[in-house]
């Protein structure tokens, strides 16, 4: 198959290597990727968000399906043009990608759906945003209702930085206040055709920049899967899988299509347990594969990822099985330039990949980097993940920190406890 992977990130290479990994045979270009993605697929330089370049680029290459990895081209209507150009897309139009374009879109659907969500008040002013704050009660949670690359959501026990947080995004539309849940929380993606679901393996997201879920939020900052104590509530993985396929990812598809926006692509659910961890809520839905998610569910899917993409491309998921998965442990550690997520300091060398490569059970995929005269840069906040797998979380933990440790960027700064209560 012949197939355009859209996106710069690590995300995009971690599809690449999954659809690489099926030796299928596959014939795949990247627009516009980054130095990783080029080592293994040609790339072309293009601005995402075109959709005119976009369908010119599919046209040339006569490829036979389009994946959109980044959610900006997803909201720019890049997935209208393609499918009005008569190529077979996974990743929703415009007016689905709302679900994750636009928060309170996203509560209405939730509310319509009956889907289990925290209180939340839409705010124009700062006037009705400083109301919210005091009728929700801290801790504040304060959300940019567009697109933010993961830094418009501010969690904060402090009144005054809630309402500066606001007042940045108030210009560029309406404010979200909600109410503020505590629990563990997992990321759990669901492959819709716009009437079939099927499920993925769940994972959990670490957002804050620092060690114990300190310091600002970031676009996550490492990830590991399976979620081994999700048995403790609900018995067992596949039991939780089910509740949340039926009760937040089913009925969200069927309102989208209800609506005249049928849901095709990847539907991205951001839950939080409550309760003590009893009670499922949503805090937010993408419309994309979650970064850096994406790069520890993807290593162990055993079902060819190409079939289940193209069958959702296509209308045709209900021919495809529920998607298996290795036992095996994944873990992933970001690797970010100096000053990120506020200021990140770009253009600095980096080194040792290879051997970093070399470590058993380890990959790296890239996120921002270019090659320049046979010198590595990193180019944007978040630069690389280190992909693990192994045995049981020691191992893939083991694994992951080694490998970082062979690689040198000045300034570089990760998470150190990335899954590591997992992994005793």
């Amino acid at each position: 198959m012949k197939i355009l992977v859209l996106g710069s990130g690590a995300r995009e290479h971690a599809i690449i290597l999954s659809l690489l990994g099926e030796n299928a045979g596959h014939s795949i270009v990247a627009a516009p990727g980054n130095a990783g993605i080029a080592g293994d697929v040609p790339v072309v330089a293009l601005n995402a968000t075109d959709s005119a370049a976009v369908v010119a680029l599919a046209q040339a290459e006569a490829v036979d399906l389009v994946i959109i990895g980044p959610e900006a081209p997803l909201v720019a209507g890049v997935g209208d043009a393609l499918r009005r150009a008569g190529f077979a897309v996974f990743g929703p139009d415009r007016a689905a990608a709302a679900i994750e374009g636009s928060k309170n879109f996203a509560k209405r659907i939730m509310s319509e759906a009956n889907v289990p969500t925290g209180r939340a008040h839409r705010a124009g002013t700062l006037e009705e945003v400083a109301a919210a704050l005091d009728d929700l009660g801290a801790p504040y949670v304060v959300k940019a209702d567009g697109l933010a690359a993961g830094k418009g959501v501010l969690v904060t026990s402090d009144r005054a930085a809630a309402l500066a947080h606001a007042q940045e995004y108030l210009g560029d539309g309406s404010i979200l206040i909600e109410e503020f849940l505590d629990g563990q929380e997992v990321s759990l993606f669901f492959l819709s055709d716009g009437r079939t679901v099927l499920p993925l393996s769940p994972a959990q997201d670490f957002k804050r920049l620092l060690d114990a879920d300190a310091g600002p939020n970031t676009g996550g900052m490492g990830a590991y899967s399976p979620l081994p104590w999700l048995d403790e509530h609900f018995g067992s993985e596949r039991a939780f899988i089910d509740e949340v396929l039926h009760t937040v990812a089913e009925p969200v598809v069927r309102q989208l299509a209800a609506e005249g926006t049928p849901f095709v692509g990847l539907l991205y659910a951001g839950l939080i347990l409550v309760d003590g961890g009893a009670t499922i809520k949503v805090i937010e839905f993408n419309a994309r594969f979650g970064d850096p998610e994406t790069q520890i569910v993807l290593p162990r899917l055993l079902t060819p990822l190409s079939g289940l993409l193209l069958a959702a491309a296509t209308g045709e998921l209900h021919t495809q099985p529920r998607p298996e998965f290795s036992p095996l442990s994944a873990v992933t550690v970001v690797l970010a330039s100096e000053g990120y997520p506020e200021a990140p300091i770009t253009g600095r060398e980096l080194h040792g990949l290879e051997a970093a490569g070399a470590v058993p059970g380890v990959h790296v995929t890239h996120a921002a980097t270019a090659l320049q005269e046979g010198t590595l840069f990193a180019t944007g906040g978040r630069v690389l993940n280190v992909v693990s797998l192994g045995e049981g979380f020691a191992q893939a933990r083991a694994g992951a920190y080694h490998a970082l440790g062979l690689i040198e960027l000045e300034g570089g700064q990760y998470r150190t406890d990335i899954a590591a209560k997992v992994a005793n």
